[in-house]
């Protein structure tokens, strides 16, 4: 049985390396060739491999049948990643492909020479499959997450320049382009995303509409609150500079209150590190002496007596 998965895996690979030496060195990429102006010059520049892998994942992710209510939510949680690529949901799907099939293989391999019970080999394949089908999706749920973290730590430098540049004269658009230019390497990704929103707006889009696609393409609580405030002050005409530095106070506020909150939490959240970390150390260091000397007096004289 070894011998048949050992020799079942050298096959895969030896394909899979086959194929693609094949697509990399042998036949050229037709864009390198249009961009060459003829296949000589295509010939002396060949593909690099990893745009082979690339593509062998993205092929991979087109053979998956995907819902239409499936799509959307990974492309929403795609692009609250930052992966904004026409082929990232299939690039996504290859690597489930991918690692769905290449880590049952390889925990076969693994578990196949050890003396255990084939129900515990088996359920630990299927674990490897699992986890390499499910590993994607955590990994974009967790750049997700990170992303948005980034995104609202970012948000009260971002409005406090936003309020300065209001306050200066600018209109809301211009002020929102000089934001984002202003935090492009303090805060990149909120630079990022008011990027989006000026060239939404250039591209002819309503302010309100593009300031709800920024509220819908991040998923940041405190910036949907932002995106409301400018709305209603747009909607009802009232003073962009003023609501603004009143959301800023608020923001500012909010932020203070969070920081009580967690400072008076961390009393309770103490005990249970100083209770199982601390004390034993403290009891060894104070009782340890006293407990030595008690053996070494004290139980001898009993003895005696």
């Amino acid at each position: 049985m070894p011998f048949i998965l050992t020799v079942l895996v050298f096959v895969l690979l030896a394909t899979a390396l086959a194929s693609a030496g094949m697509r990399v060195y042998v036949r050229p990429k037709e864009a390198l060739e249009r961009l060459a102006g003829g296949t000589q010059a295509v010939e002396q520049m060949p593909s690099h491999p990893s745009l082979a892998m690339h593509d062998l994942i993205k092929k991979l992710g087109n053979l998956i049948p995907q819902s239409p209510k499936d799509v959307t939510v990974m492309q929403r949680r795609l692009i609250r990643a930052g992966m904004r690529s026409p082929n990232a949901l299939k690039m996504l799907y290859g690597s489930k492909v991918v690692l769905g099939v290449t880590l049952p293989l390889l925990a076969a391999v693994s578990v196949a020479g050890m003396a255990s019970d084939s129900g515990n080999k088996f359920a630990a394949i299927i674990g490897a499959g699992a986890m390499g089908f499910f590993a994607p999706n955590e990994y974009v749920r967790r750049k997700s997450a990170g992303r948005q973290h980034e995104i609202a730590k970012g948000l009260p430098n971002a409005l406090d320049l936003l309020v300065v540049c209001v306050e200066s004269g600018l209109g809301l658009d211009q002020a929102i382009l000089q934001v984002s230019k202003e935090l492009e390497h303090a805060h990149p990704e909120i630079s990022e995303e008011l990027g989006m929103v000026n060239l939404e707006l250039k591209a002819g889009k309503r302010r309100v509409e593009a300031l709800r696609n920024l509220a819908e393409r991040t998923g940041v609580e405190d910036l949907k609150k932002l995106v409301a405030v400018l709305i209603q002050a747009d909607r009802f005409g009232t003073g962009v500079a003023q609501s603004l530095r009143a959301h800023a106070d608020f923001m500012r506020i909010q932020t203070r209150q969070v920081a009580e909150e967690k400072a008076a939490k961390l009393g309770v959240k103490l005990i249970f590190p100083i209770f199982f970390c601390i004390l034993p150390s403290l009891f060894v260091v104070t009782v340890g002496p006293v407990a030595m000397k008690i053996i070494r007096e004290l139980v001898p004289m009993m003895n005696n007596i």
